[in-house]
């Protein structure tokens, strides 16, 4: 499975930014996918997430009303929009994929994702 990211950049506060992760292989089609962030000096930390088999979508509480993750599934590609960008939501933007359709929030922690991408920068200026 590979992984490519693309769409971070800088904004000021109040922007909007939309991430994509382009995912290969047959694991796509029944998989848990998300995005993790990671600020400097800090743990990574699960921002979003979709299971690709249901649709069903998760949110951590700092990001709900903000973000929106979505998929294509023509395309095998996840994207997460982020709107009402603060300076706090700075950080190296990760996308991951486990190959599971279910437990995909409460069930999967952040480390137990097998599939990484390289990592996408966002910075916000207040």
């Amino acid at each position: 499975v590979q992984l490519v990211e693309s769409g971070g950049g800088s904004v000021q506060a109040g922007g909007s930014l939309r991430l994509s992760c382009a995912a290969s292989g047959d694991t796509y089609t029944s998989s848990c996918m998300g995005w993790s962030r990671q600020a400097p000096g800090k743990k990574r930390e699960r921002v979003a997430r979709i299971a690709t088999g249901s649709g069903n979508t998760y949110y951590a509480d700092s990001v709900k009303g903000r973000f929106t993750i979505s998929q294509d599934n023509a395309k095998n590609t996840v994207y997460l929009q982020m709107n009402s960008l603060k300076p706090e939501d700075t950080a190296m933007y990760y996308c991951a994929l486990a190959a599971r359709n279910e437990g995909c929030w409460a069930g999967l922690h952040t480390a137990d994702f097998p599939h990484w991408g390289q990592g996408t920068q966002v910075t916000v200026s207040s």
